[in-house]
């Protein structure tokens, strides 16, 4: 039985992040064969072309996770209708430096959730943008663009009865992508 390791990648550091909560729910919901693991990005500096040579710890660590991994799973907020900064900031160090691209070939989920009636929609289209550039296979459908409501998640940290079977449903169909394309 193949095991699949998945990176996940939280767009938001906020302590009590929705997203956090949604990547910790929707992990729950895949077979025992996945296993999630939630990348930490809010320590990587800044992202500077003169520090490819020499590395920071932080970063070195975030490209050994990423590249021991079968699978992505970004989770991500929108901030001014696109992609926080911390996530594209982590995106660019692994990508780096050119040909070293932790990220290439690793089939990839996009899912995240907002307050707002269009929920992530934006920062999944310019997500989606950056990842087809560093040849990263992403799901195409469904998507999933989640409102924030009452009684999303439970509170032992599951997905809610409003949620649910949407999310199962679309955990199939990354699970099924991942298997397909994970080398």
């Amino acid at each position: 039985m193949t095991q699949y390791k998945i990176a996940v990648v939280v767009g938001s550091l906020r302590r009590d992040s929705l997203n956090r909560k949604l990547a910790t729910a929707i992990a729950k919901l895949a077979p025992p064969t996945f296993s999630f693991h939630q990348v930490e990005i809010g320590d990587l500096p800044l992202y500077n072309q003169d520090d490819d040579g020499n590395q920071a710890p932080a970063v070195k660590r975030l490209k050994a996770e990423i590249s021991g991994s079968q699978g992505l799973l970004f989770v991500t907020a929108e901030y001014n209708r696109s992609m926080p900064g911390v996530l594209k900031n982590a995106i660019d160090h692994a990508s780096r430096p050119y040909g070293h691209n932790a990220w290439a070939g690793k089939p990839a989920g996009v899912i995240g959730i907002s307050v707002g009636s269009l929920g992530t929609a934006m920062a999944q289209q310019h997500l989606r943008n950056v990842l087809a550039y560093l040849d990263v296979p992403t799901l195409g459908q469904p998507e999933a663009f989640v409102q924030a409501k009452a009684d999303l998640f439970t509170a032992s940290g599951d997905a809610g009865d409003g949620i649910k079977a949407f999310l199962q449903g679309w955990m199939d169909k990354y699970v099924a992508w991942v298997t397909r394309l994970a080398v």
